[in-house]
């Protein structure tokens, strides 16, 4: 069976069933519609939608990649043993004019396994959250310092959604119930990088593409370089000069820099902060669970039933920063009991 299909019949799974999943992918489409740049507002709809066209990888050839590869390694943006399938992973219609992504985009867990939200639409829930911190942001923002401070909404919105739009192409599922490893680039999560590449081969304003960039380091306080690099990587498997599209500027010395910092780019880094209670949380809930699951008639043990039955499902409709605070609070008999309220297996 093809890698893609594989993931999206274990995404599938529980598409649809997780109420709380649909809640927080409704809620990114609605947010995505208030966007007021037509061009922004069209591309980001589309993006969520399962047949969508992966514009990045449209009419790529193997010799094409070969020579992205080359380009990224040859100005230290990639290291040499990263595989092709790292930065070009396995989509539907590979190298014809519309890609198609390998899972839907509410089926596809928020980080690699293990990690957070690594369970069928963590991604949605993952980006809900943090496109809400960002809008909680920018009014906090506004009302501590002053009325009419000018900050972009449409900002706000589309740079948390596309942050980690491509975690639908580099976390797929396997047999297992485990997921695709993930690369480095340009020293960050590939995933960054290769959103960015397609929200710069959709034409999305430079302004945007700055700004989420920024996801995972802000372009102040001795970042720059950082945000300067992935923009450079991002362009180059998007095949864009990123002077050209005003992404970077070159300083008198030929040093790259972006153009400017808008208030955005900090409030995008700050709202991408979940992590610090998410990847704990997954640790403490997948422990819980291990604990829990002979009661349920699963074994750990039996790694691809009790990833696939057991521990993605349970995760997927109770989430795991929910068991933390649960477990913290009432402790174990407090699980047991929400699963057995909550799910039937």
């Amino acid at each position: 069976m093809a890698l893609w299909l594989l993931a999206s019949l274990l995404g599938v799974s529980l598409h649809g069933q997780t109420a709380r999943v649909a809640d927080a992918f409704s809620f990114i489409q609605a947010e995505a519609a208030k966007i007021h740049d037509p061009n922004i507002r069209t591309a980001t709809l589309d993006a969520l939608k399962p047949d969508t066209c992966i514009a990045h990888r449209a009419g790529l050839t193997a010799d094409l990649k070969s020579e992205i590869l080359q380009k990224l390694t040859s100005e230290d943006l990639l290291q040499a043993a990263v595989p092709m399938a790292g930065v070009f992973p396995p989509v539907r219609d590979d190298g014809s004019d519309c890609p198609k992504l390998p899972q839907a985009f509410d089926s596809a867990p928020g980080s690699n396994f293990g990690g957070h939200h690594s369970y069928p639409g963590g991604l949605a829930i993952h980006e809900s959250f943090n496109l809400t911190s960002s809008l909680n942001l920018g009014n906090e923002y506004r009302q501590k310092y002053g009325p009419g401070l000018m900050i972009d909404q449409d900002l706000l919105i589309a740079a948390p959604i596309w942050h980690d739009w491509a975690k639908t192409i580099v976390f797929q599922w396997k047999p297992d119930g485990t997921e695709l490893d993930e690369v480095p680039i340009a020293g960050t999560p590939a995933h960054h990088i290769l959103s960015l590449a397609e929200a710069m081969k959709r034409g999305l304003a430079a302004d945007l593409i700055v700004v989420q960039a920024s996801a995972h380091a802000a372009p102040v306080l001795g970042n720059e370089p950082k945000v300067v690099n992935w923009i450079r990587a991002a362009a180059i498997i998007a095949r864009l000069d990123p002077l050209a599209e005003g992404y970077l500027m070159r300083n008198n010395a030929g040093e790259w820099h972006i153009p400017k910092f808008r208030i955005e780019d900090s409030i995008h880094n700050l709202s991408d902060a979940d992590f610090v209670l998410s990847i704990p949380s997954v640790t403490t809930a997948d422990a819980i669970l291990k604990r829990l699951a002979h009661e349920f008639g699963f074994d750990p043990a039996d790694t691809s039933r009790y990833n696939n039955r057991f521990r993605n499902r349970v995760l997927s409709e109770l989430t795991a920063e929910r068991i933390l605070v649960l477990y913290s609070n009432s402790g174990l008999d407090a699980i047991r009991a929400e699963i057995k309220r909550r799910i039937v297996f």
